[in-house]
């Protein structure tokens, strides 16, 4: 609707105009609003550039510290680091986890993803999560369905407990925070809360549902 109205008063102000002599006018506008029209398109373009200059510092201050705990993590999984912390957590992945059998290897991918979100690795997550959700869709049963697992994979995932916010503090880092980790404390309850009532309202819809 807007299509047509737009170009038809268009239309009218330019007839009523000629019309009216004021055809000077008319021009005088036409040029004013092309003008401001191409101003308006160099400053957007000034500020798309800016914004993009920032947004390839920023990434590069972040690489390095991204590098250093996916490198770490890499070397967790080569040795038997990952394993222990595995055999640590079985305890809680049979409350959280109680259809997937101890010996199952998802176990161990899943404790990676869960370190990884502890440690505020978002990035380093995200892969260790997708395989995590591939080796459980392998063993459930409907495929067209999540299983309860999988359901509580992902609100791990969405509300984790974070000990280190390690993106947060590079963040605050490269933007010259005078206290980069001073967030800590408020994190560490912010996500602790928003775990358990996560986790307790997953399991009271499982048993409803």
């Amino acid at each position: 609707m807007l299509n047509i109205l737009w170009p038809l008063f268009l239309i009218v102000s330019f007839v009523y105009g000629i019309f009216n002599g004021r055809v000077e006018e008319i021009n005088t506008a036409v040029f004013d609003g092309t003008k401001s029209a191409v101003e308006l398109c160099i400053s957007l373009l000034g500020t798309i550039f800016t914004s993009c200059a920032q947004t390839v510092d920023l990434i590069l201050k972040l690489f390095g510290t991204m590098c250093l705990w996916n490198g770490i993590m890499t070397i967790a999984c080569e040795t038997n680091i990952v394993k222990k912390l595995t055999k640590m957590l079985s305890p809680i992945m049979k409350k959280l986890f109680p259809d997937i059998k101890k010996e199952n290897k998802v176990h161990e991918e899943i404790s990676m993803n869960i370190i990884a979100n502890i440690m505020g690795l978002g990035n380093a997550a995200t892969p260790l999560g997708l395989k995590a959700m591939k080796s459980m869709q392998k063993e459930n049963k409907n495929k067209n369905v999540l299983s309860n697992s999988m359901a509580m994979f992902i609100v791990l995932n969405t509300a984790s407990i974070q000990i280190i916010p390690t993106t947060v503090i590079a963040i605050r880092s490269s933007l010259k925070s005078g206290n980069a980790t001073g967030m800590i404390v408020p994190v560490w309850i912010a996500t602790i809360c928003a775990a358990i009532a996560a986790i307790g309202s997953a399991k009271i819809l499982m048993k409803k549902f």
